[in-house]
């Protein structure tokens, strides 16, 4: 018999001679619990339209975002963030529309917490959707004013909470504007309604497509959000904002972009110790898609992706592909 080299006592490969061991001591997990859809709504004949940047991902009218709601809770998937995208003919610079009620994401919200009791709605509160020039806030001589748009987004959340929103979810990035939205909803008897609160949002480039989803990216033309949202090479300014928010009122923040920002993920996870979401954004969905339609990576990759982020300590997820990946590949 041939003599081998003496080996150390532990052997690693041991927990990986069967995919009932491996499966066994997985260290992530990912469920459809895990698992948030993205919505867009729009005020149109069809009940879908496709998104040419975001492919599989669809405007929806009221009726079809009805039924998309069904097939998905059909398949375990108990939340929805909900995102309008608004013909031009009804932007303005202040983005008035926001607080109208005959606003169609209001009947719509409306409609759905009656008809899915069970269901949670996460409401986005910003003005970008609504606004001329793009921008998430009141914009006036070059600058985006941060008092005057807080309290817009107070009156907005209010308009949202009202019509059944679960959850709000400020993503406009103003400073205060949790504290205020949190004082306005206690004193509204909206004490139930939960804050979600973009904390840690980059001024990333991996925006794209969704700006195309919701009609702001042609507003928005060639400025730039740097002046409200976080540096990409800053992680502690991002944990200043995630405290402040937290300090505020938030009872869930986010980290978004989600995959290039991994390491700001499990910072604020294991800071804060707080419900943490991530977000796959729009740009992230629309790279890794395209790879695998052109045969570069296999479908397996969305799956893989998602479990990083919960190994980095997500609570739950947004992500274009939480549809595909509950119905291929998730039992429960």
């Amino acid at each position: 018999m041939k003599t081998y080299r003496k080996y150390p006592n532990t052997r690693l490969r041991r927990l990986r001679q069967s995919d009932a061991i491996i499966s066994l001591l997985q260290e992530s997990r990912l469920s459809k619990h895990d698992l948030i859809q993205p919505l867009f709504i729009a005020e149109q004949k069809e009940k879908a339209t496709a998104i040419d940047s975001l492919p599989s991902v669809y405007r929806f009218n009221e009726s079809g975002l009805i039924r998309e709601i069904e097939e998905l809770m059909k398949l375990g998937i108990y939340t929805v963030a909900l995102f309008p995208s608004v013909d031009s003919s009804l932007k303005d610079p202040l983005g008035s529309f926001a607080l109208k009620e005959e606003n169609f994401l209001y009947k719509a919200l409306n409609k759905i917490s009656k008809e899915f009791p069970e269901l949670i709605t996460i409401a986005d509160v910003a003005l970008d959707p609504y606004t001329d020039h793009g921008h998430d806030g009141l914009f006036e001589d070059g600058k985006v004013l941060n008092d005057e748009t807080v309290e817009i987004l107070s009156s907005q959340s209010l308009m949202l909470a009202d019509a059944g929103a679960t959850i709000l979810a400020p993503s406009d990035m103003m400073d205060g504007r949790v504290g205020v939205i949190r004082n306005a909803l206690e004193s509204n008897n909206f004490k139930d309604t939960l804050i979600l609160s973009y904390a840690a949002k980059f001024c990333s480039q991996f925006y794209g497509p969704f700006r195309d989803a919701v009609g702001s990216k042609a507003n928005l033309g060639n400025q730039g959000k740097t002046s409200y949202q976080i540096n990409p090479s800053n992680i502690e300014e991002a944990l200043q904002e995630v405290a402040l928010d937290i300090n505020e009122g938030a009872d869930i923040v986010m980290v978004k972009p989600g995959m290039p920002y991994l390491d700001v993920l499990s910072k604020v996870k294991d800071t804060f110790n707080l419900p943490t979401f991530a977000y796959q954004v729009s740009g992230e969905y629309a790279m890794l898609h395209a790879a695998i339609q052109k045969g570069w990576l296999t479908q397996g990759v969305m799956i893989e992706s998602l479990l990083c982020f919960k190994r980095a300590g997500a609570d739950a997820i947004l992500s274009y592909a939480s549809k595909f990946i509950a119905e291929e590949y998730l039992d429960g």
